[in-house]
């Protein structure tokens, strides 16, 4: 059996195969349809500090090969994600990565902080500097400066938990902020976020989301996420996880090859929340016919 093992800066996972924030809800809600224990991971819905209704509806609309979304980060805040969510992930056979949004950068670090002090169970944390349906979402991730702040402080905040910057990928170079992100201590990057996007009725005259815009996610986004993990890959200063589109074995083993050290299946889980069960049980045989005996021998190898 060829080595899955994943190590991403202090973060060490079974497998690379992880489900992405906001597309697989609190875990609890896919217990009769998933083994967690075949997963390297779970990154359950993003919390803000305090509760949130999200947008206004209408909040999702399917495009062609894929899905605008405008949710807003509708939670319950990140009190009752530590006393109400957590002691049942905690029980999960798998990683457990909690996943926190900020409106300012204290924010940020007052969370952080609580999660150090209130967090045991999580195996690390992802940052979301990058949500581009809530006010102010996309600032973070768009200014390298700002970005090695945040995650300067959270690091300072909550120096033992791993840390996984989730970078939009709605910027001219995506390079300049991983790289940023990998100064100030993060562990590993999530490349990417969804693409700003919109959809109208014509007839109507009149923006379909509610919120008039929304992320772009699923197939259709898959070759830009793509080039964007390949190019973080090439400049070997941070681990990259790789989301945007991944659904099928061949999907994450093109994200592999191209860099990334782990993957997220996304908005697959929406139509088979199976599809990231079935990418990791066929790992094993795809690293076998490259005659590799473990995933790291594959990773970043591809011939461009």
């Amino acid at each position: 059996m060829p080595d899955l093992s994943v190590t991403l800066g202090r973060l060490i996972l079974r497998n690379p195969v992880l489900v992405a924030s906001g597309t697989f809800g609190y875990a609890k809600e896919m217990t009769h349809f998933v083994d967690f224990a075949k997963l390297g991971g779970v990154i359950p819905k993003t919390v803000t500090q305090a509760s949130r209704a999200g947008n206004t509806p209408p909040r999702t609309v399917e495009t062609a090969s894929g899905m605008l979304n405008a949710i807003g980060l509708d939670n319950d805040g990140l009190e009752h994600f530590l006393s109400h969510h957590l002691p049942y992930l905690r029980t999960l056979p798998t990683a457990v990565i909690g996943n926190i949004a900020g409106k300012t950068e204290d924010e940020f670090v007052a969370m952080a902080t609580r999660v150090a002090e209130l967090g045991q169970g999580l195996a690390g944390l992802e940052l979301n500097l990058s949500c581009p349906n809530v006010s102010g979402g996309l600032d973070f991730a768009t200014d390298p400066e700002v970005t090695r702040r945040i995650i300067r402080k959270c690091r300072d905040a909550c120096p033992n938990i791993p840390l996984i910057a989730k970078l939009t990928p709605n910027v001219t170079d995506i390079t300049l902020i991983a790289r940023a992100a990998a100064d100030a201590g993060a562990d590993a990057v999530s490349a990417v976020n969804t693409f700003v996007g919109m959809a109208v009725d014509w007839r109507r005259r009149k923006a379909i989301l509610g919120n008039v815009t929304g992320g772009l996610s699923g197939p259709a986004i898959k070759p830009l996420a793509l080039r964007a993990v390949w190019r973080i890959a090439k400049l070997k200063a941070i681990p990259v996880i790789g989301v945007g589109g991944i659904a099928t074995l061949d999907d994450a083993m093109d994200f592999i090859v191209a860099g990334a050290n782990a993957i997220q299946v996304g908005t697959a889980n929406f139509y088979d929340p199976t599809a990231s069960v079935r990418i990791a049980e066929a790992l094993p045989e795809a690293l076998r016919s490259l005659g590799a005996a473990s995933l790291a021998e594959v990773v970043g190898t591809l011939n461009a």
